[in-house]
């Protein structure tokens, strides 16, 4: 039975306010978590599963109140797991591992604990998934790349997103610029045992933009009349394991390699964009967060990202104009714990909301995982957390 909202507000109303705990799996971006929740007041708990616990439970320890340890991610919806995390009013923070982990039917189905977010919208995240990213962002408006539904139609260069055959979390890029190219790279991928058959079924197959890679980063908020629509956050790009050690060697060395390009990644940069074409992104994402709303009600809530490049735009022939083409979405913590120190955003963030900051003792906005510890907060003050919350 799917868990409705309205069972969500419930269990949260039946909350204390004045003691609300951060939830958050033990991986891909806990340690921004339980350093923004400290950083307002805030108790934590991380839920770790055995074998990857270190990083929380014992170098990171002063970061979490509590740590609650599993064999497996996936029994977080195990009944007395969830009831620990109900008594410890537990708001959850969910990432990317939480997805893949834990699983959507378990999300939608099963996990009682209220998420800060829309436990909806994760699913779209998932390439093959009916009215996924791909079909908002059409739906919205936005350019993207190029899709290519069968190989035989490659006439230009594609990038192959395809699922690694022994690792969820990651994928095994690969490019092609024509049928024969592409053909040969999967049968060669195949072969060392990086993909599969069913995994390139479901691949997707879209034009390589030629562009500078932006990862935009926004908060969505819930509590629109406090806060606004959105806000701005800063970019970052990213680094991959071993696509950018390939790319460091000189040309003649990277032409002498025989070895599977992996796009596994494995860090963040921060980056800047020119002003002038800064409107770009925030056009992309007020379109977002819209079909978001209408689709998925209610909307974004929380960190998101829309990955994509500034590049010449394909329906401006003399290359006049540019355009942000946009080729993933994050609908969740985007785990790019760069973009704080390195965004300028950050400072204006802290001017917008010195008021508030000011009144939970918080100096400045150092990180966008603050922006939902700062909702959260006002809503547990004010009376409103049943309206952050899925």
């Amino acid at each position: 039975m799917v868990i409705s909202r309205s069972h969500v507000q419930k269990v949260v109303s039946e909350y204390d306010s004045e003691r609300i705990t951060i939830g958050v799996l033990g991986s891909h971006s806990a340690e921004e978590v339980g350093v923004s929740a400290k950083a307002f007041g805030l108790p934590t708990v991380v839920v770790c599963q055995r074998g990857r616990e270190e990083l929380y439970a014992r170098h990171n320890r002063h970061l979490f109140d509590h740590v609650i340890l599993l064999e497996k991610f996936s029994e977080i919806v195990r009944e007395e797991v969830q009831e620990k995390l109900l008594e410890l009013n537990t708001i959850f923070i969910p990432n990317r591992s939480f997805s893949v982990y834990v699983g959507y039917d378990n999300i939608e189905n099963k996990f009682r604990v209220p998420i800060y977010g829309n436990r909806f919208l994760l699913r779209a995240e998932e390439r093959n998934a009916p009215r996924n990213q791909y079909w908002l962002l059409e739906k919205a408006g936005i350019k993207i790349p190029k899709k290519f539904d069968r190989p035989e139609n490659i006439d230009r260069l594609v990038i192959v997103k395809v699922q690694q055959k022994k690792k969820p979390l990651e994928r095994a890029f690969f490019y092609a610029s024509s049928p024969d190219e592409y053909y040969r790279r999967a049968e060669e991928l195949i072969k060392k045992d990086v993909i599969d058959e069913e995994g390139l079924k479901k691949a997707r197959i879209e034009e390589y933009v030629l562009g500078q890679k932006f990862n935009a980063n926004f908060q969505g908020w819930a509590l629109k009349d406090q806060f606004g629509d959105f806000d701005f956050l800063g970019f970052d790009d990213r680094k991959q394991t071993n696509l950018h050690g390939i790319l460091s060697l000189p040309a003649r060395d990277q032409l002498s390699l025989n070895v599977p390009i992996k796009n596994e990644e494995i860090g963040h940069y921060g980056l800047t964009m020119r002003e002038s074409q800064k409107p770009l992104v925030y056009e992309a994402a007020e379109k977002f967060r819209r079909v978001c709303e209408e689709e998925y009600p209610p909307g974004m809530i929380g960190l998101f990202a829309l990955q994509g490049a500034i590049a010449y735009d394909a329906d401006d022939p003399e290359q006049k104009r540019l355009a942000f083409y946009v080729f993933d979405v994050s609908p969740r913590v985007p785990g790019a714990p760069c973009v704080g120190p390195t965004s300028p955003e950050m400072r204006r963030l802290t001017l917008k909301y010195q008021n508030l900051l000011k009144k939970y003792n918080v100096d400045r906005i150092e990180s966008p995982m603050d922006l939902p510890m700062l909702e959260i907060k006002f809503a547990a003050e004010n009376g409103r957390l049943h309206e952050i919350v899925t």
